[in-house]
């Protein structure tokens, strides 16, 4: 079992800056996929951006350029360094967790990013 706790959340305004984290704890293989994910209101939630284990990034078009993702494997943190925020980025961010031998996903709680024009 993996926990995920999300943190760094707020309140800014547009053009500004905020650094997510996530912190993981339990059975953390080697071997994995993390992931930030958030859901706006009335919409679906969405891939954010990716990071594996032996470093490959992966950002969905909307934030490439703005956003950075990046874990560091000695502590099991992941982070979100989001850069440029605009209203359209306002929604709950998700930490997600996925093993790449069992596929097993887990996810945290969420914290509430609010970009204000």
């Amino acid at each position: 079992q993996v926990q995920l706790v999300e943190s760094g959340g707020g309140l800014v305004q547009a053009g500004g800056s905020l650094r997510l984290s996530c912190a993981a704890s339990g059975s953390i293989f080697s071997t994995n996929i993390m992931g930030w994910y958030r859901q706006a209101p009335g919409k679906q939630r969405e891939l954010v951006a990716t990071a594996t284990s032996n470093g490959n990034t992966n950002y969905v078009r909307a934030v490439k350029g703005r956003f950075t993702i990046s874990r560091d494997n000695a502590i099991n943190t992941m982070f979100l360094q989001m850069n440029s925020l605009k209203p359209e980025d306002t929604a709950v961010y998700y930490c997600n967790y996925k093993s790449t031998t069992s596929w097993r996903e887990y996810w945290g709680q969420g914290t509430q990013v609010t970009v204000s024009s």
